[in-house]
């Protein structure tokens, strides 16, 4: 058999995230978060983009976050399917509340810290690597409510105490590391990214980016702190990847594509070089912007992360007359529709090719290693009559992607691992459905949370099976 191009000790597994998944919103002591309080239904967007404040639940509305599907009380089950699958990797995420119900307390809440550590030993007991994001889109809300989350710069010492309680409490069981969760995602959507609701009067702009420099302020810290605790700890900060295209060769859309790249960029250009880049003073001035940073800050900067971990669902597109009647609204991240690739059911456009272009851009950028933590397919899933999903669109995507990927390793590029998003149906983190679905693993449940909550596996769950015993040489 010829050798495979994935690596040896490539990783391959799949992705959650706590409030997507667990439930349990107020069960072993946890306190409320940012994700508890989004609706789902009609007034989700104005919620997630803290245009409308929302710090209290209201009994005329759902909220997906509070049961999702229930991985609280059947991880075990829901990673012995992964196991089965042949997962060497399972990225999930800690929820802040569950470890500090307020976010601002001094002791750790010992339920908490006992169900990560049930957690992760399942994992181990598999030969499973936890690969585990700090703050996944959940903050606690106390924190919002008291401090205006992260505008304030307490948040670093709240964020740094969370931290360090996480890597002591974990040592030995984990050793990947995520700081946050497509941490670009604060400029598209402020209150689900991080927990940013507007006043009438704020320069937006500038309370994003101050909010955005106590965040990288505080990733350098725990990337610090994570090395101190165990020496074999490896950080990565991640971003919501996918490069803009110029929607044509007119020099004014290449410079849009190059500006909306550089927006999302901005944070892993930090986290990843240690500094702010040459190009921020323009856009802080431009902006209206005046970041308040404290003597010592540009020290911090310094610690930079081991590797580079991203999300990749679709390329984008951009012009110098972009706006928002002519943008495709299917994803936060605003790009005009592509019209040489095929979209999803959601309007993301399909495009394995830009998953290459993505990562070659971005070790060019960084010569640091890759991670691909986020790829896959939204889709509508059909149970037929014998009980099976037949998800071949999905097999495809994903077989696609992870060739584009292999293409890149090819070019040269040092990527450490893959792990598909959703791998067991989850909530939507975009639209707060279930019919969303992303999994090998089938699950019962409705936009409305009706079900049983049975696990099903899927078509792609046999296939994804057969790519991992192979180290990706058997796509078919």
């Amino acid at each position: 058999m010829a050798e495979s191009i994935f690596p040896a000790d490539f990783l391959w597994g799949g992705a959650i995230a706590a409030n997507q998944a667990e439930g349990a919103y107020l069960e072993g002591g946890k306190g409320i978060t940012t994700v508890d309080v989004i609706p789902h239904g009609k007034d989700r967007m104005a919620v997630k983009l803290g245009v409308e404040e929302r710090f209290a639940l209201r009994e005329d509305e759902f909220y997906p976050s509070h049961g999702a599907i229930d991985f609280y009380h059947r991880y075990k089950e829901d990673i012995a399917l992964m196991a089965e699958m042949g997962f060497t990797v399972f990225r999930t995420s800690i929820a802040w509340s569950r470890i500090f119900p307020n976010g601002d307390e001094q002791q750790p809440n010992a339920a908490g810290i006992a169900f990560y550590r049930d957690l992760f030993s399942e994992c181990k007991k598999y030969g499973i690597e936890p690969l585990v994001t700090l703050c996944h889109f959940d903050v606690p809300m106390h924190l919002v409510r008291e401090y205006g989350s992260w505008r304030s710069r307490k948040m670093v010492e709240f964020f740094t105490h969370y931290a360090r309680i996480c890597f002591e409490a974990f040592d030995g069981l984990v050793k990947y590391w995520l700081t946050f969760n497509e941490i670009n995602i604060m400029l598209h959507s402020p209150f689900s990214g991080a927990g940013l609701v507007f006043e009438k009067d704020d320069n937006k702009e500038q309370v994003k980016y101050q909010a955005a420099h106590h965040e990288l302020v505080a990733s350098a810290l725990a990337t610090k702190i994570a090395h101190e605790v165990n020496p074999e700890n490896q950080v990565g900060c991640m971003l919501a990847g996918g490069n803009f295209y110029p929607y044509s060769c007119k020099p004014e859309d290449v410079w849009a594509a190059l500006e909306k790249d550089r927006e999302n960029l901005f944070f892993i250009d930090v986290q990843a070089r240690g500094a702010y880049p040459s190009y921020a003073r323009r856009l802080f001035k431009e902006k209206g912007i005046v970041v308040e940073m404290e003597p010592g800050d540009s020290d911090i900067l310094k610690d930079t992360v081991d590797f580079v971990s991203f999300s990749y669902y679709a390329s984008r597109c951009a012009s110098a007359d972009m706006n928002d009647n002519n943008s495709n609204a299917a994803n936060i991240v605003k790009s005009l529709k592509n019209p040489y690739i095929e979209a999803s059911e959601w309007g993301w456009g399909i495009d394995p090719l830009g998953l290459r272009i993505t990562m070659n851009m971005m070790y060019d950028r960084y010569q640091k290693p890759l991670f691909l933590v986020e790829n896959g397919l939204g889709a509508k899933d059909v149970v037929n009559e014998q009980g099976e999903i037949n998800d071949d669109y999905r097999i495809s995507y994903l077989r696609e992607h992870i060739k584009a990927m292999g293409e890149a390793i090819e070019d040269g590029i040092p990527v450490m691992g893959y792990t598909s998003w959703g791998c067991i149906d989850l909530v939507s983190a975009s639209t707060g459905e279930m019919s969303k679905r992303y999994g090998f693993v089938y699950v019962d449940r409705d936009d409305q949370g009706n079900g049983t909550l049975a696990r099903t596996r899927k078509k792609s769950f046999h296939w994804y099976k057969k790519v991992i015993a192979s180290n990706g040489m058997d796509l078919d």
